[in-house]
């Protein structure tokens, strides 16, 4: 009678030990489910976010060609790369490595299109300046006596193309996140937990036009969630008003200057996953803009 208590009392004791082990494999098995689903919604959003910026890329070169009346090739060729990389992405498997690999392809793309929208932009100014001055020139031959409001016109455009000369700016900007060694030294990342900066530089290029002496621009960092970082203060020019991260005051001594500002997080807060927009103002005007990822 005595073994058969102790033999029942082992089974019972058994079948707790194998009804625990089940029910922590079904929570071990679900939660593993639930992280895969969440991962998986998340790098969906990401590629989402991606096609996007890609499509607006598109339609800035639809703009940009369509007010041409000679479509630029390099533009051209351009679109069609972008063109190619949606119909890529639409059909690629959604996992990290591929994302990646995608996000890497647009930068590369954006930087391509900085630097053909600004040779574009210098194409059509110097087209607008020629045909301003061919009509000056035909104003002239055809009728002398139109010769001093021909004269005034030329001399108002020019004090406009000074004007606007007359302002310093900003190329080579980059922005990325870096690690504070005790000593000092910085060291770039590309990890968002790991940044304690976010270090933004640029270079002031030479310009004749402006005097010599202090000057400053005006830096927004804004982070994934679309929150300007820094001071995160206003400054009203006009009707315009600007939300910036910082005032980079710099001493101007009409010579190219580089110029390096960082940004802190707020608090004890990391930094955000994801993409960084860097614009550079002069006052109202935006000079200059750039993005990185933070992993």
């Amino acid at each position: 009678m005595e073994n058969n208590s102790k033999n029942n009392t082992g089974l019972k004791v058994a079948l707790g030990i194998a009804l625990v082990l089940f029910i922590a494999t079904g929570f071990y098995t679900s939660k593993l489910y639930t992280e895969k689903k969440e991962n998986e919604a998340q790098l969906k959003q990401e590629k989402e976010l991606v096609m996007n910026d890609l499509s607006n890329m598109a339609k800035q070169y639809d703009i940009v060609i369509g007010e041409n009346d000679i479509a630029n090739s390099k533009l051209v060729e351009a679109k069609e790369r972008i063109e190619g990389l949606i119909d890529s992405l639409k059909v690629s498997e959604t996992n990290v490595k591929s994302l990646y690999r995608y996000k890497s392809k647009y930068l590369a793309l954006q930087k391509e299109m900085d630097v053909l929208l600004t040779e574009n932009d210098r194409l059509k100014i110097e087209n607008e300046l020629l045909a301003v001055s061919l009509d000056s020139t035909q104003i002239r031959l055809e009728e002398r006596t139109m010769f001093t409001d021909s004269l005034l016109v030329q001399n108002t455009a020019l004090a406009e193309v000074v004007e606007n000369a007359s302002v310093l700016g900003a190329v080579n900007l980059s922005g990325e996140g870096v690690i504070e060694r005790t000593s000092g030294k910085l060291i770039p990342t590309e990890r968002a937990r790991r940044s304690d900066k976010i270090r933004v530089c640029f270079t002031v290029p030479k310009n004749t036009l402006v005097e010599s002496g202090e000057q400053e621009l005006y830096v927004q960092v804004i982070d994934p969630k679309n929150n300007t970082l820094g001071v995160n203060e206003q400054v009203q020019f006009g009707e315009k008003t600007l939300n910036y991260s910082l005032v980079s005051k710099f001493n101007y001594e009409n010579a190219s200057l580089k110029v390096c500002e960082y940004v802190m997080s707020k608090g004890d807060e990391n930094f955000e996953k994801g993409r960084y927009v860097v614009n550079v103002f002069n006052q109202k005007d935006l000079v200059s803009t750039t993005e990185f990822t933070l992993r």
